[in-house]
């Protein structure tokens, strides 16, 4: 039987991006089905009485330095976003009017690159327009998708869902019943769907 592997996300989060960058390779190579599952950070946090680590300053310095170490153990370029804490309901909501579309992975790459690769102010409109015009959506169109009742109810009951499966951050990835939080967990990940790390990350 495929093995899923269930990936919730916000673009908000780094370690999401750098989650974004290897699952896909992790699930390639175990010929296991990888589930995007959008929801809201920020209503995790609250419901969870979590905080970001950006709101705790010696954990925000730590993670200022231990992010970059990540993403070069897993050959990704980053950014860190001056603009961080973006509000992010109007990206996520469009990930869910998206998901399950042929543009749905190019949107996905757009999203978290124009915030951890390039970095852009995601929070405003103005940026979003243009980074949905960049892979071939009307803005206008997108903005109308974001403000769905569908759509914000779809982020809604991903996010509540997320909380009674037990995710309090992100990424949360689940395999099975099983939680692997972070985007340090990731060789778990590898070896839940039976690969090791290094298949997809070579000198792991």
């Amino acid at each position: 039987m495929t093995k899923t592997i269930e990936f919730f996300f916000d673009f908000v989060s780094p370690a999401s991006y750098i989650a974004h960058k290897v699952l896909p390779k992790i699930a390639d190579a175990a010929g296991a089905e990888l589930q995007y599952r959008p929801m809201f950070l920020g209503g995790v946090m609250k419901a969870t009485g979590n905080a970001p680590p950006a709101f705790v300053p010696a954990k925000g310095a730590w993670m200022a330095k231990d992010l970059p170490r990540w993403c070069k153990k897993y050959g990704i370029t980053f950014n860190f976003n001056p603009h961080f804490p973006v509000n992010t309901l109007p990206t996520m909501r469009g990930a869910c009017a998206l998901l399950g579309t042929d543009i749905f992975p190019a949107y996905m790459d757009a999203m978290f690159d124009a915030v951890w690769l390039e970095p852009k102010n995601m929070g405003e409109p103005e940026e979003i327009a243009k980074v949905v015009s960049s892979i071939g959506l009307d803005p206008e169109e997108f903005a109308a998708m974001a403000q769905a009742p569908e759509n914000k109810q779809a982020l809604k009951k991903n996010t509540d869902e997320a909380v009674e499966r037990g995710v309090f951050g992100a990424p949360a990835i689940f395999v099975g019943d099983d939680l692997y939080f972070g985007q340090d967990r990731l060789f778990m990940v590898a070896e839940a769907v039976g690969i090791h790390i290094s298949d997809v990350v070579p000198g792991y």
